[in-house]
C-alpha cells in the first residue's frame, strides 16, 4: 500500500504532501525529517527502508520526490509509480524550485489523486492524468450554451417591454393623462414617477455603444472587446454550440485575444465608421508563401436621421491589385469615376441605427513580398536535446503590431525549455505544451527580434507556429477622407475606426 506521497527539500521538509491513508500531520513529518538520515553517503539507491516503513526516492535537482509505502508493498510497482509522480511535476512548474512547487501545490495534489487512490496504483498515463484533470465537460458546455441564450432572450424582451412602456408614457403625456403604472404596484400615486424612473434606466442601456479602438498595450490593465458580433454570427455559433462542436480553434482564440488590446473608447460622431481587415497566410517552413487571403470592409453607422443622405470619398492608394466590391445599391458608376460612396437613388437614405456593409475588398496572392510579417523558425538538433532559433521581421513598415503573440508548439512530457537570449517575454504552457513569444508592438523603429532556447526533441516538434496580433493601421491603403451631404454638398463631421486581425497566421 502506498501510504504517502511527497515533494520534500534535502533536509527533509515537506513542501507538498498528499496522504493515501489516514495519517496525522505529526506522523509525516516525523517519516520526511527521518528520510535524509537514513540515506548513505556515495551509495546510489532507489530506496531506503526503517522497521515500519519503506521511502522510494527519486532526486530532481535540490528537491526529492519521495514515496512512503508499506514494507511489503511491490518496489517494482512502486517505482514505476515514482516514474510517473516525476513526470507529472513539470507539466505543472516551469522550474523544479520549492517557491514554484508551492505555488502549483493544489494542481499537484489534484494529480496526485488520479494516480493512486485508496493507496493503490490507478492503471493511467501521463495524457491521462491531464485530460482528468481539466475537468473538461461537453454538458457544462451545452448548458453554458443554452444559459447564455436563456439570458440574451431575456434581455431583448426586457428591451421590448421597455420600449412599449415609454411608449406609453409618451402617448399619456402626449393627451395630458397620468402615465400608466405597472401591474401589481396599484397605486397610480406612485406610478408615473416609478415608470419614469425604470424605463429610463433600461432605456439608457439601448443608447449606441461607444465604439473601441486598438491600440499599444500599456501595462496589465484588464481589457476590453470589440464590438459585438452580428446575431447571425451569434445564432450559428449557438447553434454549433448547442450541437457540440469544438468551435474554437487555437488560433481563433489567440486572435480574439489580441483583438482584446484596445484604446480607451473613441467618440462616436452621427456619422461612424468601421474599416476591419482580417487576414488568413499559410508559409512552408524553409520560406516561399503558399497562400494569402486578406478580406477588408467598410461598415457604415449613423444615428442621426439628418445626416441620413450622405457620400463617402474614398481614397485608394493600394498597388497590390486588391478586388473591390460596393453594396448592391451602393451607385457603381459613382465610385468608378469619382472614388464616391452614394446609394443609386439619392433621394433614398442609408439605415439608421444600423451598421451598413458599403464597400469590401479582397486580396488573394502567393507572392512572398506581400508578407506583412515574416517568422523564421530554425530548429537544430544537438545531442539529445534541440537547438531552436525563432526570429521575426517586419516588412511592411507602414504597419503598427500590437500584442503580438508567436506561438511554437513544444514536445509533451519533458519538461520546460530552457531561454537564451530573447527580445520581449515569454510564457510558457505546460498544460497545452507550447513557448507563447510575446511582443507589446512591432513597427519600423522595432521591427525584428529573435528568441532562443532549448529542449529535448526532434525539429519537426516545432512546428506549425502560429501568429497573432492586432493593429489600428490597415494593411490595404484604403481610408474615408471626406464625407459630405448629397444635398448642398457641405462637409460632414465623421469618425473613424480600423482594425487589422488575424484569422489564421501559420508557418507548417
Amino acid at each position: 500500500v502506498l501510504l504517502a506521497a511527497a515533494v520534500c527539500t534535502k533536509a527533509g521538509k515537506a513542501i507538498v504532501s498528499r496522504q493515501f491513508v489516514e495519517m496525522t500531520r505529526t506522523r509525516i513529518e516525523g517519516l520526511l525529517a527521518a528520510f535524509p538520515k537514513l540515506m548513505n553517503t556515495g551509495k546510489q539507491h532507489t530506496f531506503v527502508e526503517t522497521e515500519s516503513v519503506r521511502y522510494v526516492y527519486q532526486p530532481m535537482e535540490k528537491l526529492y520526490m519521495v514515496l512512503i509505502t508499506t514494507k511489503n508493498s511491490n518496489i517494482l510497482e512502486d517505482l514505476e509509480t515514482l516514474r510517473l509522480f516525476s513526470r507529472v511535476i513539470p507539466e505543472y512548474c516551469r522550474a523544479l524550485e520549492e517557491n514554484e512547487i508551492s505555488e502549483h501545490c493544489f494542481d499537484l495534489i489534484f494529480a496526485f489523486d488520479e494516480i493512486v487512490a485508496l493507496g493503490y496504483r490507478e492503471n493511467v498515463n501521463l495524457a491521462q492524468i491531464r485530460t482528468f484533470t481539466e475537468m473538461d465537460s461537453h454538458e457544462e458546455k451545452v448548458f453554458r450554451a443554452v444559459r447564455e441564450t436563456q439570458e440574451r432572450e431575456a434581455k431583448a424582451e426586457m428591451r421590448r417591454k421597455a420600449k412599449e412602456l415609454q411608449q406609453a408614457r409618451r402617448d399619456a403625456e402626449r393627451h395630458g393623462k397620468k402615465a400608466p403604472g405597472f401591474g401589481g404596484f396599484g397605486s397610480s400615486a406612485v406610478s408615473g414617477g416609478v415608470t419614469t424612473m425604470i424605463t429610463e434606466t433600461i432605456i439608457e442601456t439601448e443608447k449606441p455603444k461607444v465604439a473601441p479602438a486598438p491600440a499599444r498595450p500599456s501595462g496589465p490593465s484588464k481589457a476590453l472587446k470589440l464590438g459585438a458580433k452580428g446575431k447571425e454570427v451569434d445564432n450559428f455559433v449557438d447553434k454549433l454550440k448547442l450541437e457540440g462542436e469544438n468551435i474554437m480553434t487555437s488560433v481563433g482564440k489567440r486572435s480574439a485575444e489580441a483583438a482584446k488590446v484596445l484604446a480607451p473608447p473613441i467618440n462616436m460622431e452621427s456619422v461612424h465608421m468601421k474599416i476591419e481587415e482580417k487576414i488568413s497566410l499559410t508559409c512552408g517552413r524553409d520560406g516561399g508563401l503558399q497562400n494569402m487571403e486578406l478580406h477588408g470592409m467598410i461598415m457604415l453607422h449613423i444615428s442621426d436621421e439628418k445626416f441620413a443622405r450622405i457620400r463617402l470619398h474614398v481614397e485608394n492608394e493600394d498597388k497590390r491589385g486588391v478586388q473591390l466590391q460596393t453594396h448592391p445599391n451602393v451607385d457603381k458608376k459613382l465610385f468608378t469615376t469619382e472614388s464616391q460612396i452614394g446609394l443609386k437613388n439619392p433621394e433614398k437614405s442609408f439605415p439608421i441605427n444600423s451598421d451598413v456593409g458599403v464597400l469590401k475588398w479582397r486580396l488573394q496572392t502567393t507572392e512572398e513580398s506581400f508578407i506583412p510579417l515574416t517568422i523564421n523558425c530554425w530548429p537544430s538538433e544537438s545531442g539529445n536535446s534541440c537547438d531552436v532559433n525563432i526570429e521575426y521581421e517586419l516588412q511592411e513598415e507602414s504597419l503598427e503590431l500590437n500584442d503580438v503573440i508567436i506561438t511554437i508548439p513544444l514536445p509533451s512530457g519533458v519538461g520546460a525549455p530552457v531561454i537564451g537570449e530573447i527580445d520581449g517575454e515569454y510564457r510558457h504552457d505546460s498544460r497545452r505544451n507550447l513557448l507563447e513569444w510575446c511582443l507589446p508592438v512591432i513597427d519600423a523603429k522595432n521591427k525584428s527580434g529573435s528568441l532562443e532556447f532549448s529542449i529535448a526533441g526532434q525539429p519537426n516538434d516545432f512546428f506549425p507556429v502560429q501568429v497573432s496580433f492586432v493593429s489600428k493601421k490597415n494593411y490595404c491603403n484604403i481610408q474615408v477622407t471626406k464625407v459630405t451631404q448629397v444635398d448642398g454638398n457641405s462637409p460632414v463631421r465623421f469618425s473613424t475606426e480600423t482594425t487589422f486581425l488575424v484569422d489564421k497566421y501559420e508557418i507548417l
